[in-house]
């Protein structure tokens, strides 16, 4: 009885679901609350089922599921709360993957770092692209592997057991109390991981961290197959017969937007790709620089996935050490690099950097000339040998028109890796795919890069590639109508209220081809100390984003989000993109993020009314 009204409910929720839960890679912004981010939606969606409600209306009411689509969306909270139900779960046991390899790995990290022992059993096949010895030899993760006939034979175990099952049916979990983890496998949807028993709880958070920040859910679009498969209800689309087409004029619409010739690779997400940046790295400095120590040089206040990957890779894998790169505020980008290469080349370790340009949130531009020269420049050891050249990884998500990496451009003659977020220009915020290209010095290493990439199931999925294919070829034109709005809106900024301080590219910098569309704001204040000055200031920034929010809530959002088709975004690094940084590092500024379609002079005109009653 409970099964059927169960499944009678979620097919009532397929039909009638808001268009906007496939369109966006975010969801109800307006009324985001990060806080409860990973609670409310689930809460009052169990409200709508208690009370057998699912017209589009009400499902338009739900608050925020997680944040952007990496760590949960509706969708796939509402498959994950079905499959759990169904099953005699908690919905936060069940936890979806467009991935399929990244729930073994995530069971895995945490093992490793309690030091813990792990069997992975399976009947069929592992998934495809799983390297046992790469896991073992790179990742540093320790497991026993079990091929099996029937699920009764799994072996007793001091340890973690995960049991690894091919899938042909959506919901359907096998758990005994000898499997701690079940990791369904369904094809080109992704994966779905059970966790079993209240002693694997802790293991939930760690779990959806390793979404949040090394993969993504599975996505929208495969998920309402999912959904429509769980309820026997015909899928709503077939699967896609162009990516082989989508993935040709992806690859070159990067090569043309980049000015690069070398391989392109895409990925289901900017952190997906700068994970596979990084290990593939790391895997090169193994296999070439046998028992060197790995330096990930990070800025302590760049975007927050960025700085918690690399720190996250560094606990859980022995000689990789994360060291602070300070790049803003005062400090300079060229000064800091060099100086840090020099400590790193006395050590005689492998350099890796990692960094923004324009930086985030404030929006500076190093100087590219003295950039080069200190990337380029030949260190020694202390036995006089040659340090290690560095690799230089750019996120050029907040320009990623500028040709950096082309025959003859700034980076050219460096070790150069660049990566964008595909959620924000490259999609204009309809998936999140990103991609990576890399200098002719750096293609070498693209190499490693693709493996684990493909290691980790996280490329772009056949949806986002035809996303892309569609929304790449206007990408430049769309950066520079945003560009336009953002530099008229700063003038206005700046003419209104003179004693703001505004981070923001110079029209110097402009002309060289740096237009991004995103402005940090730090507002004036008063106070007789430090800390009034202070709380004044911060309670200001809320006020001004509130109320932005409140009088065009059609258009101005809470977001940490860039590059969407339209709208004005607006959110405080502290609380957003930085939340995992430490407190010393973070931004207490209103981050605005301008788009090329939204109406310009409501914006000013609600500026001015704030910047009136100061």
């Amino acid at each position: 009885m409970e099964e059927s009204k169960t499944l009678k409910f979620i097919a009532g929720i397929v039909e009638n679901m808001p268009d906007e839960w496939l369109r966006l890679t975010t969801h109800r912004l307006d009324i985001y609350n990060e806080n409860l981010a990973k609670s409310q939606f689930l809460s009052q969606f169990e409200n709508l089922y208690n009370n057998n409600i699912t017209n589009t209306s009400a499902l338009k009411e739900l608050p925020t599921a997680y944040d952007y689509i990496r760590l949960g969306h509706p969708l796939s909270s509402i498959l994950e709360w079905a499959v759990a139900k169904l099953n005699k779960l908690k919905a936060e046991n069940v936890i979806s993957f467009s991935s399929k390899t990244m729930p073994l790995l995530a069971v895995l990290r945490k093992n490793a770092l309690e030091g813990k022992n792990t069997q992975i059993v399976y009947i069929d096949q592992l998934p495809e692209f799983f390297d046992a010895d790469l896991v073992r030899r790179i990742y540093g993760y320790n497991f026993d592997l079990k091929q099996i006939e029937d699920v009764q034979a799994i072996p007793a175990f001091n340890g973690s057991t995960i049991f690894i099952s091919q899938q042909h049916e959506i919901g359907d979990l096998i758990l005994n109390t000898k499997i701690d983890f079940f990791v369904g496998l369904y094809g080109d949807l992704g994966s779905i991981i059970a966790i079993n028993g209240e002693h694997n709880d802790p293991y939930i958070s760690a779990i959806q961290h390793v979404r949040r920040r090394e993969s993504i859910a599975m996505t929208p679009n495969n998920t309402l197959i999912a959904l429509q498969q769980l309820t026997g209800m015909s899928a709503s689309a077939p699967r896609s017969t162009t990516v082989k087409t989508d993935k040709t004029l992806v690859v070159n619409a990067i090569k043309t937007i980049t000015g690069s010739n070398g391989k392109a690779l895409v990925a289901s997400s900017g952190l997906s790709m700068q994970y596979a940046i990084v290990m593939g790295l790391i895997h090169h400095a193994v296999t070439n620089h046998k028992g060197k120590a790995i330096k990930i040089v990070v800025p302590p206040n760049c975007y927050g996935g960025t700085n918690d990957q690399a720190r996250r890779v560094a606990d859980g894998i022995e000689n990789v050490e994360v060291l602070d790169l300070a790049v803003d505020g005062g400090h300079d980008m060229v000064q800091s690099i060099d100086a840090i290469l020099d400590r790193i080349a006395n050590e005689d370790a492998v350099p890796y950097i990692i960094a923004e340009i324009p930086t985030n949130p404030r929006v500076e531009v190093p100087d590219l000339i003295k950039l080069k020269e200190v990337l380029g420049k030949v260190r020694s050891t202390p036995t006089g040998e040659h340090a290690i050249e560095p690799v230089f990884i750019l996120d050029q998500t907040f320009c990623p028109n500028v040709h950096f990496l082309g025959e003859g451009e700034i980076l050219s003659s460096v070790k150069t890796i660049a990566y964008v977020s595909g959620s924000k220009f490259p999609s204009g915020g309809r998936c999140t795919a990103g991609y990576s290209v890399a200098s002719k010095k750096a293609e070498g290493l693209m190499e490693k890069i693709a493996l684990h990439l493909r290691l980790c199931d996280n490329e772009a999925t056949d949806l986002q590639l035809k996303i892309l294919a569609e929304q790449l070829p206007s990408m430049n034109q769309r950066i520079q109508d945003a560009y336009e709005n953002t530099r008229e809106f700063v003038n206005f900024i700046k003419a209104t209220l003179p004693e703001a301080k505004i981070n923001f590219v110079s029209d110097a910098l402009a002309a060289q081809g740096f237009t991004p569309s995103v402005f940090s704001l730090d507002l004036p204040t008063k106070g007789k100390t430090d800390e009034e000055r202070e709380l004044y200031k911060r309670n200001l920034n809320h006020k001004l984003i509130n109320l932005m929010i409140t009088e065009i809530p059609n258009e101005s959002k809470h977001c940490v989000s860039y590059g969407q088709l339209q709208g004005c975004y607006w959110t405080i690094p502290a609380t957003s993109t930085q939340g995992t940084t430490k407190e010393s590092d973070k931004d207490y500024i209103a981050r605005v993020a301008l788009s090329p379609n939204m109406d310009l002079e409501l914006h000013k005109k609600v500026f001015l009314d704030f910047a009136e009653k100061i």
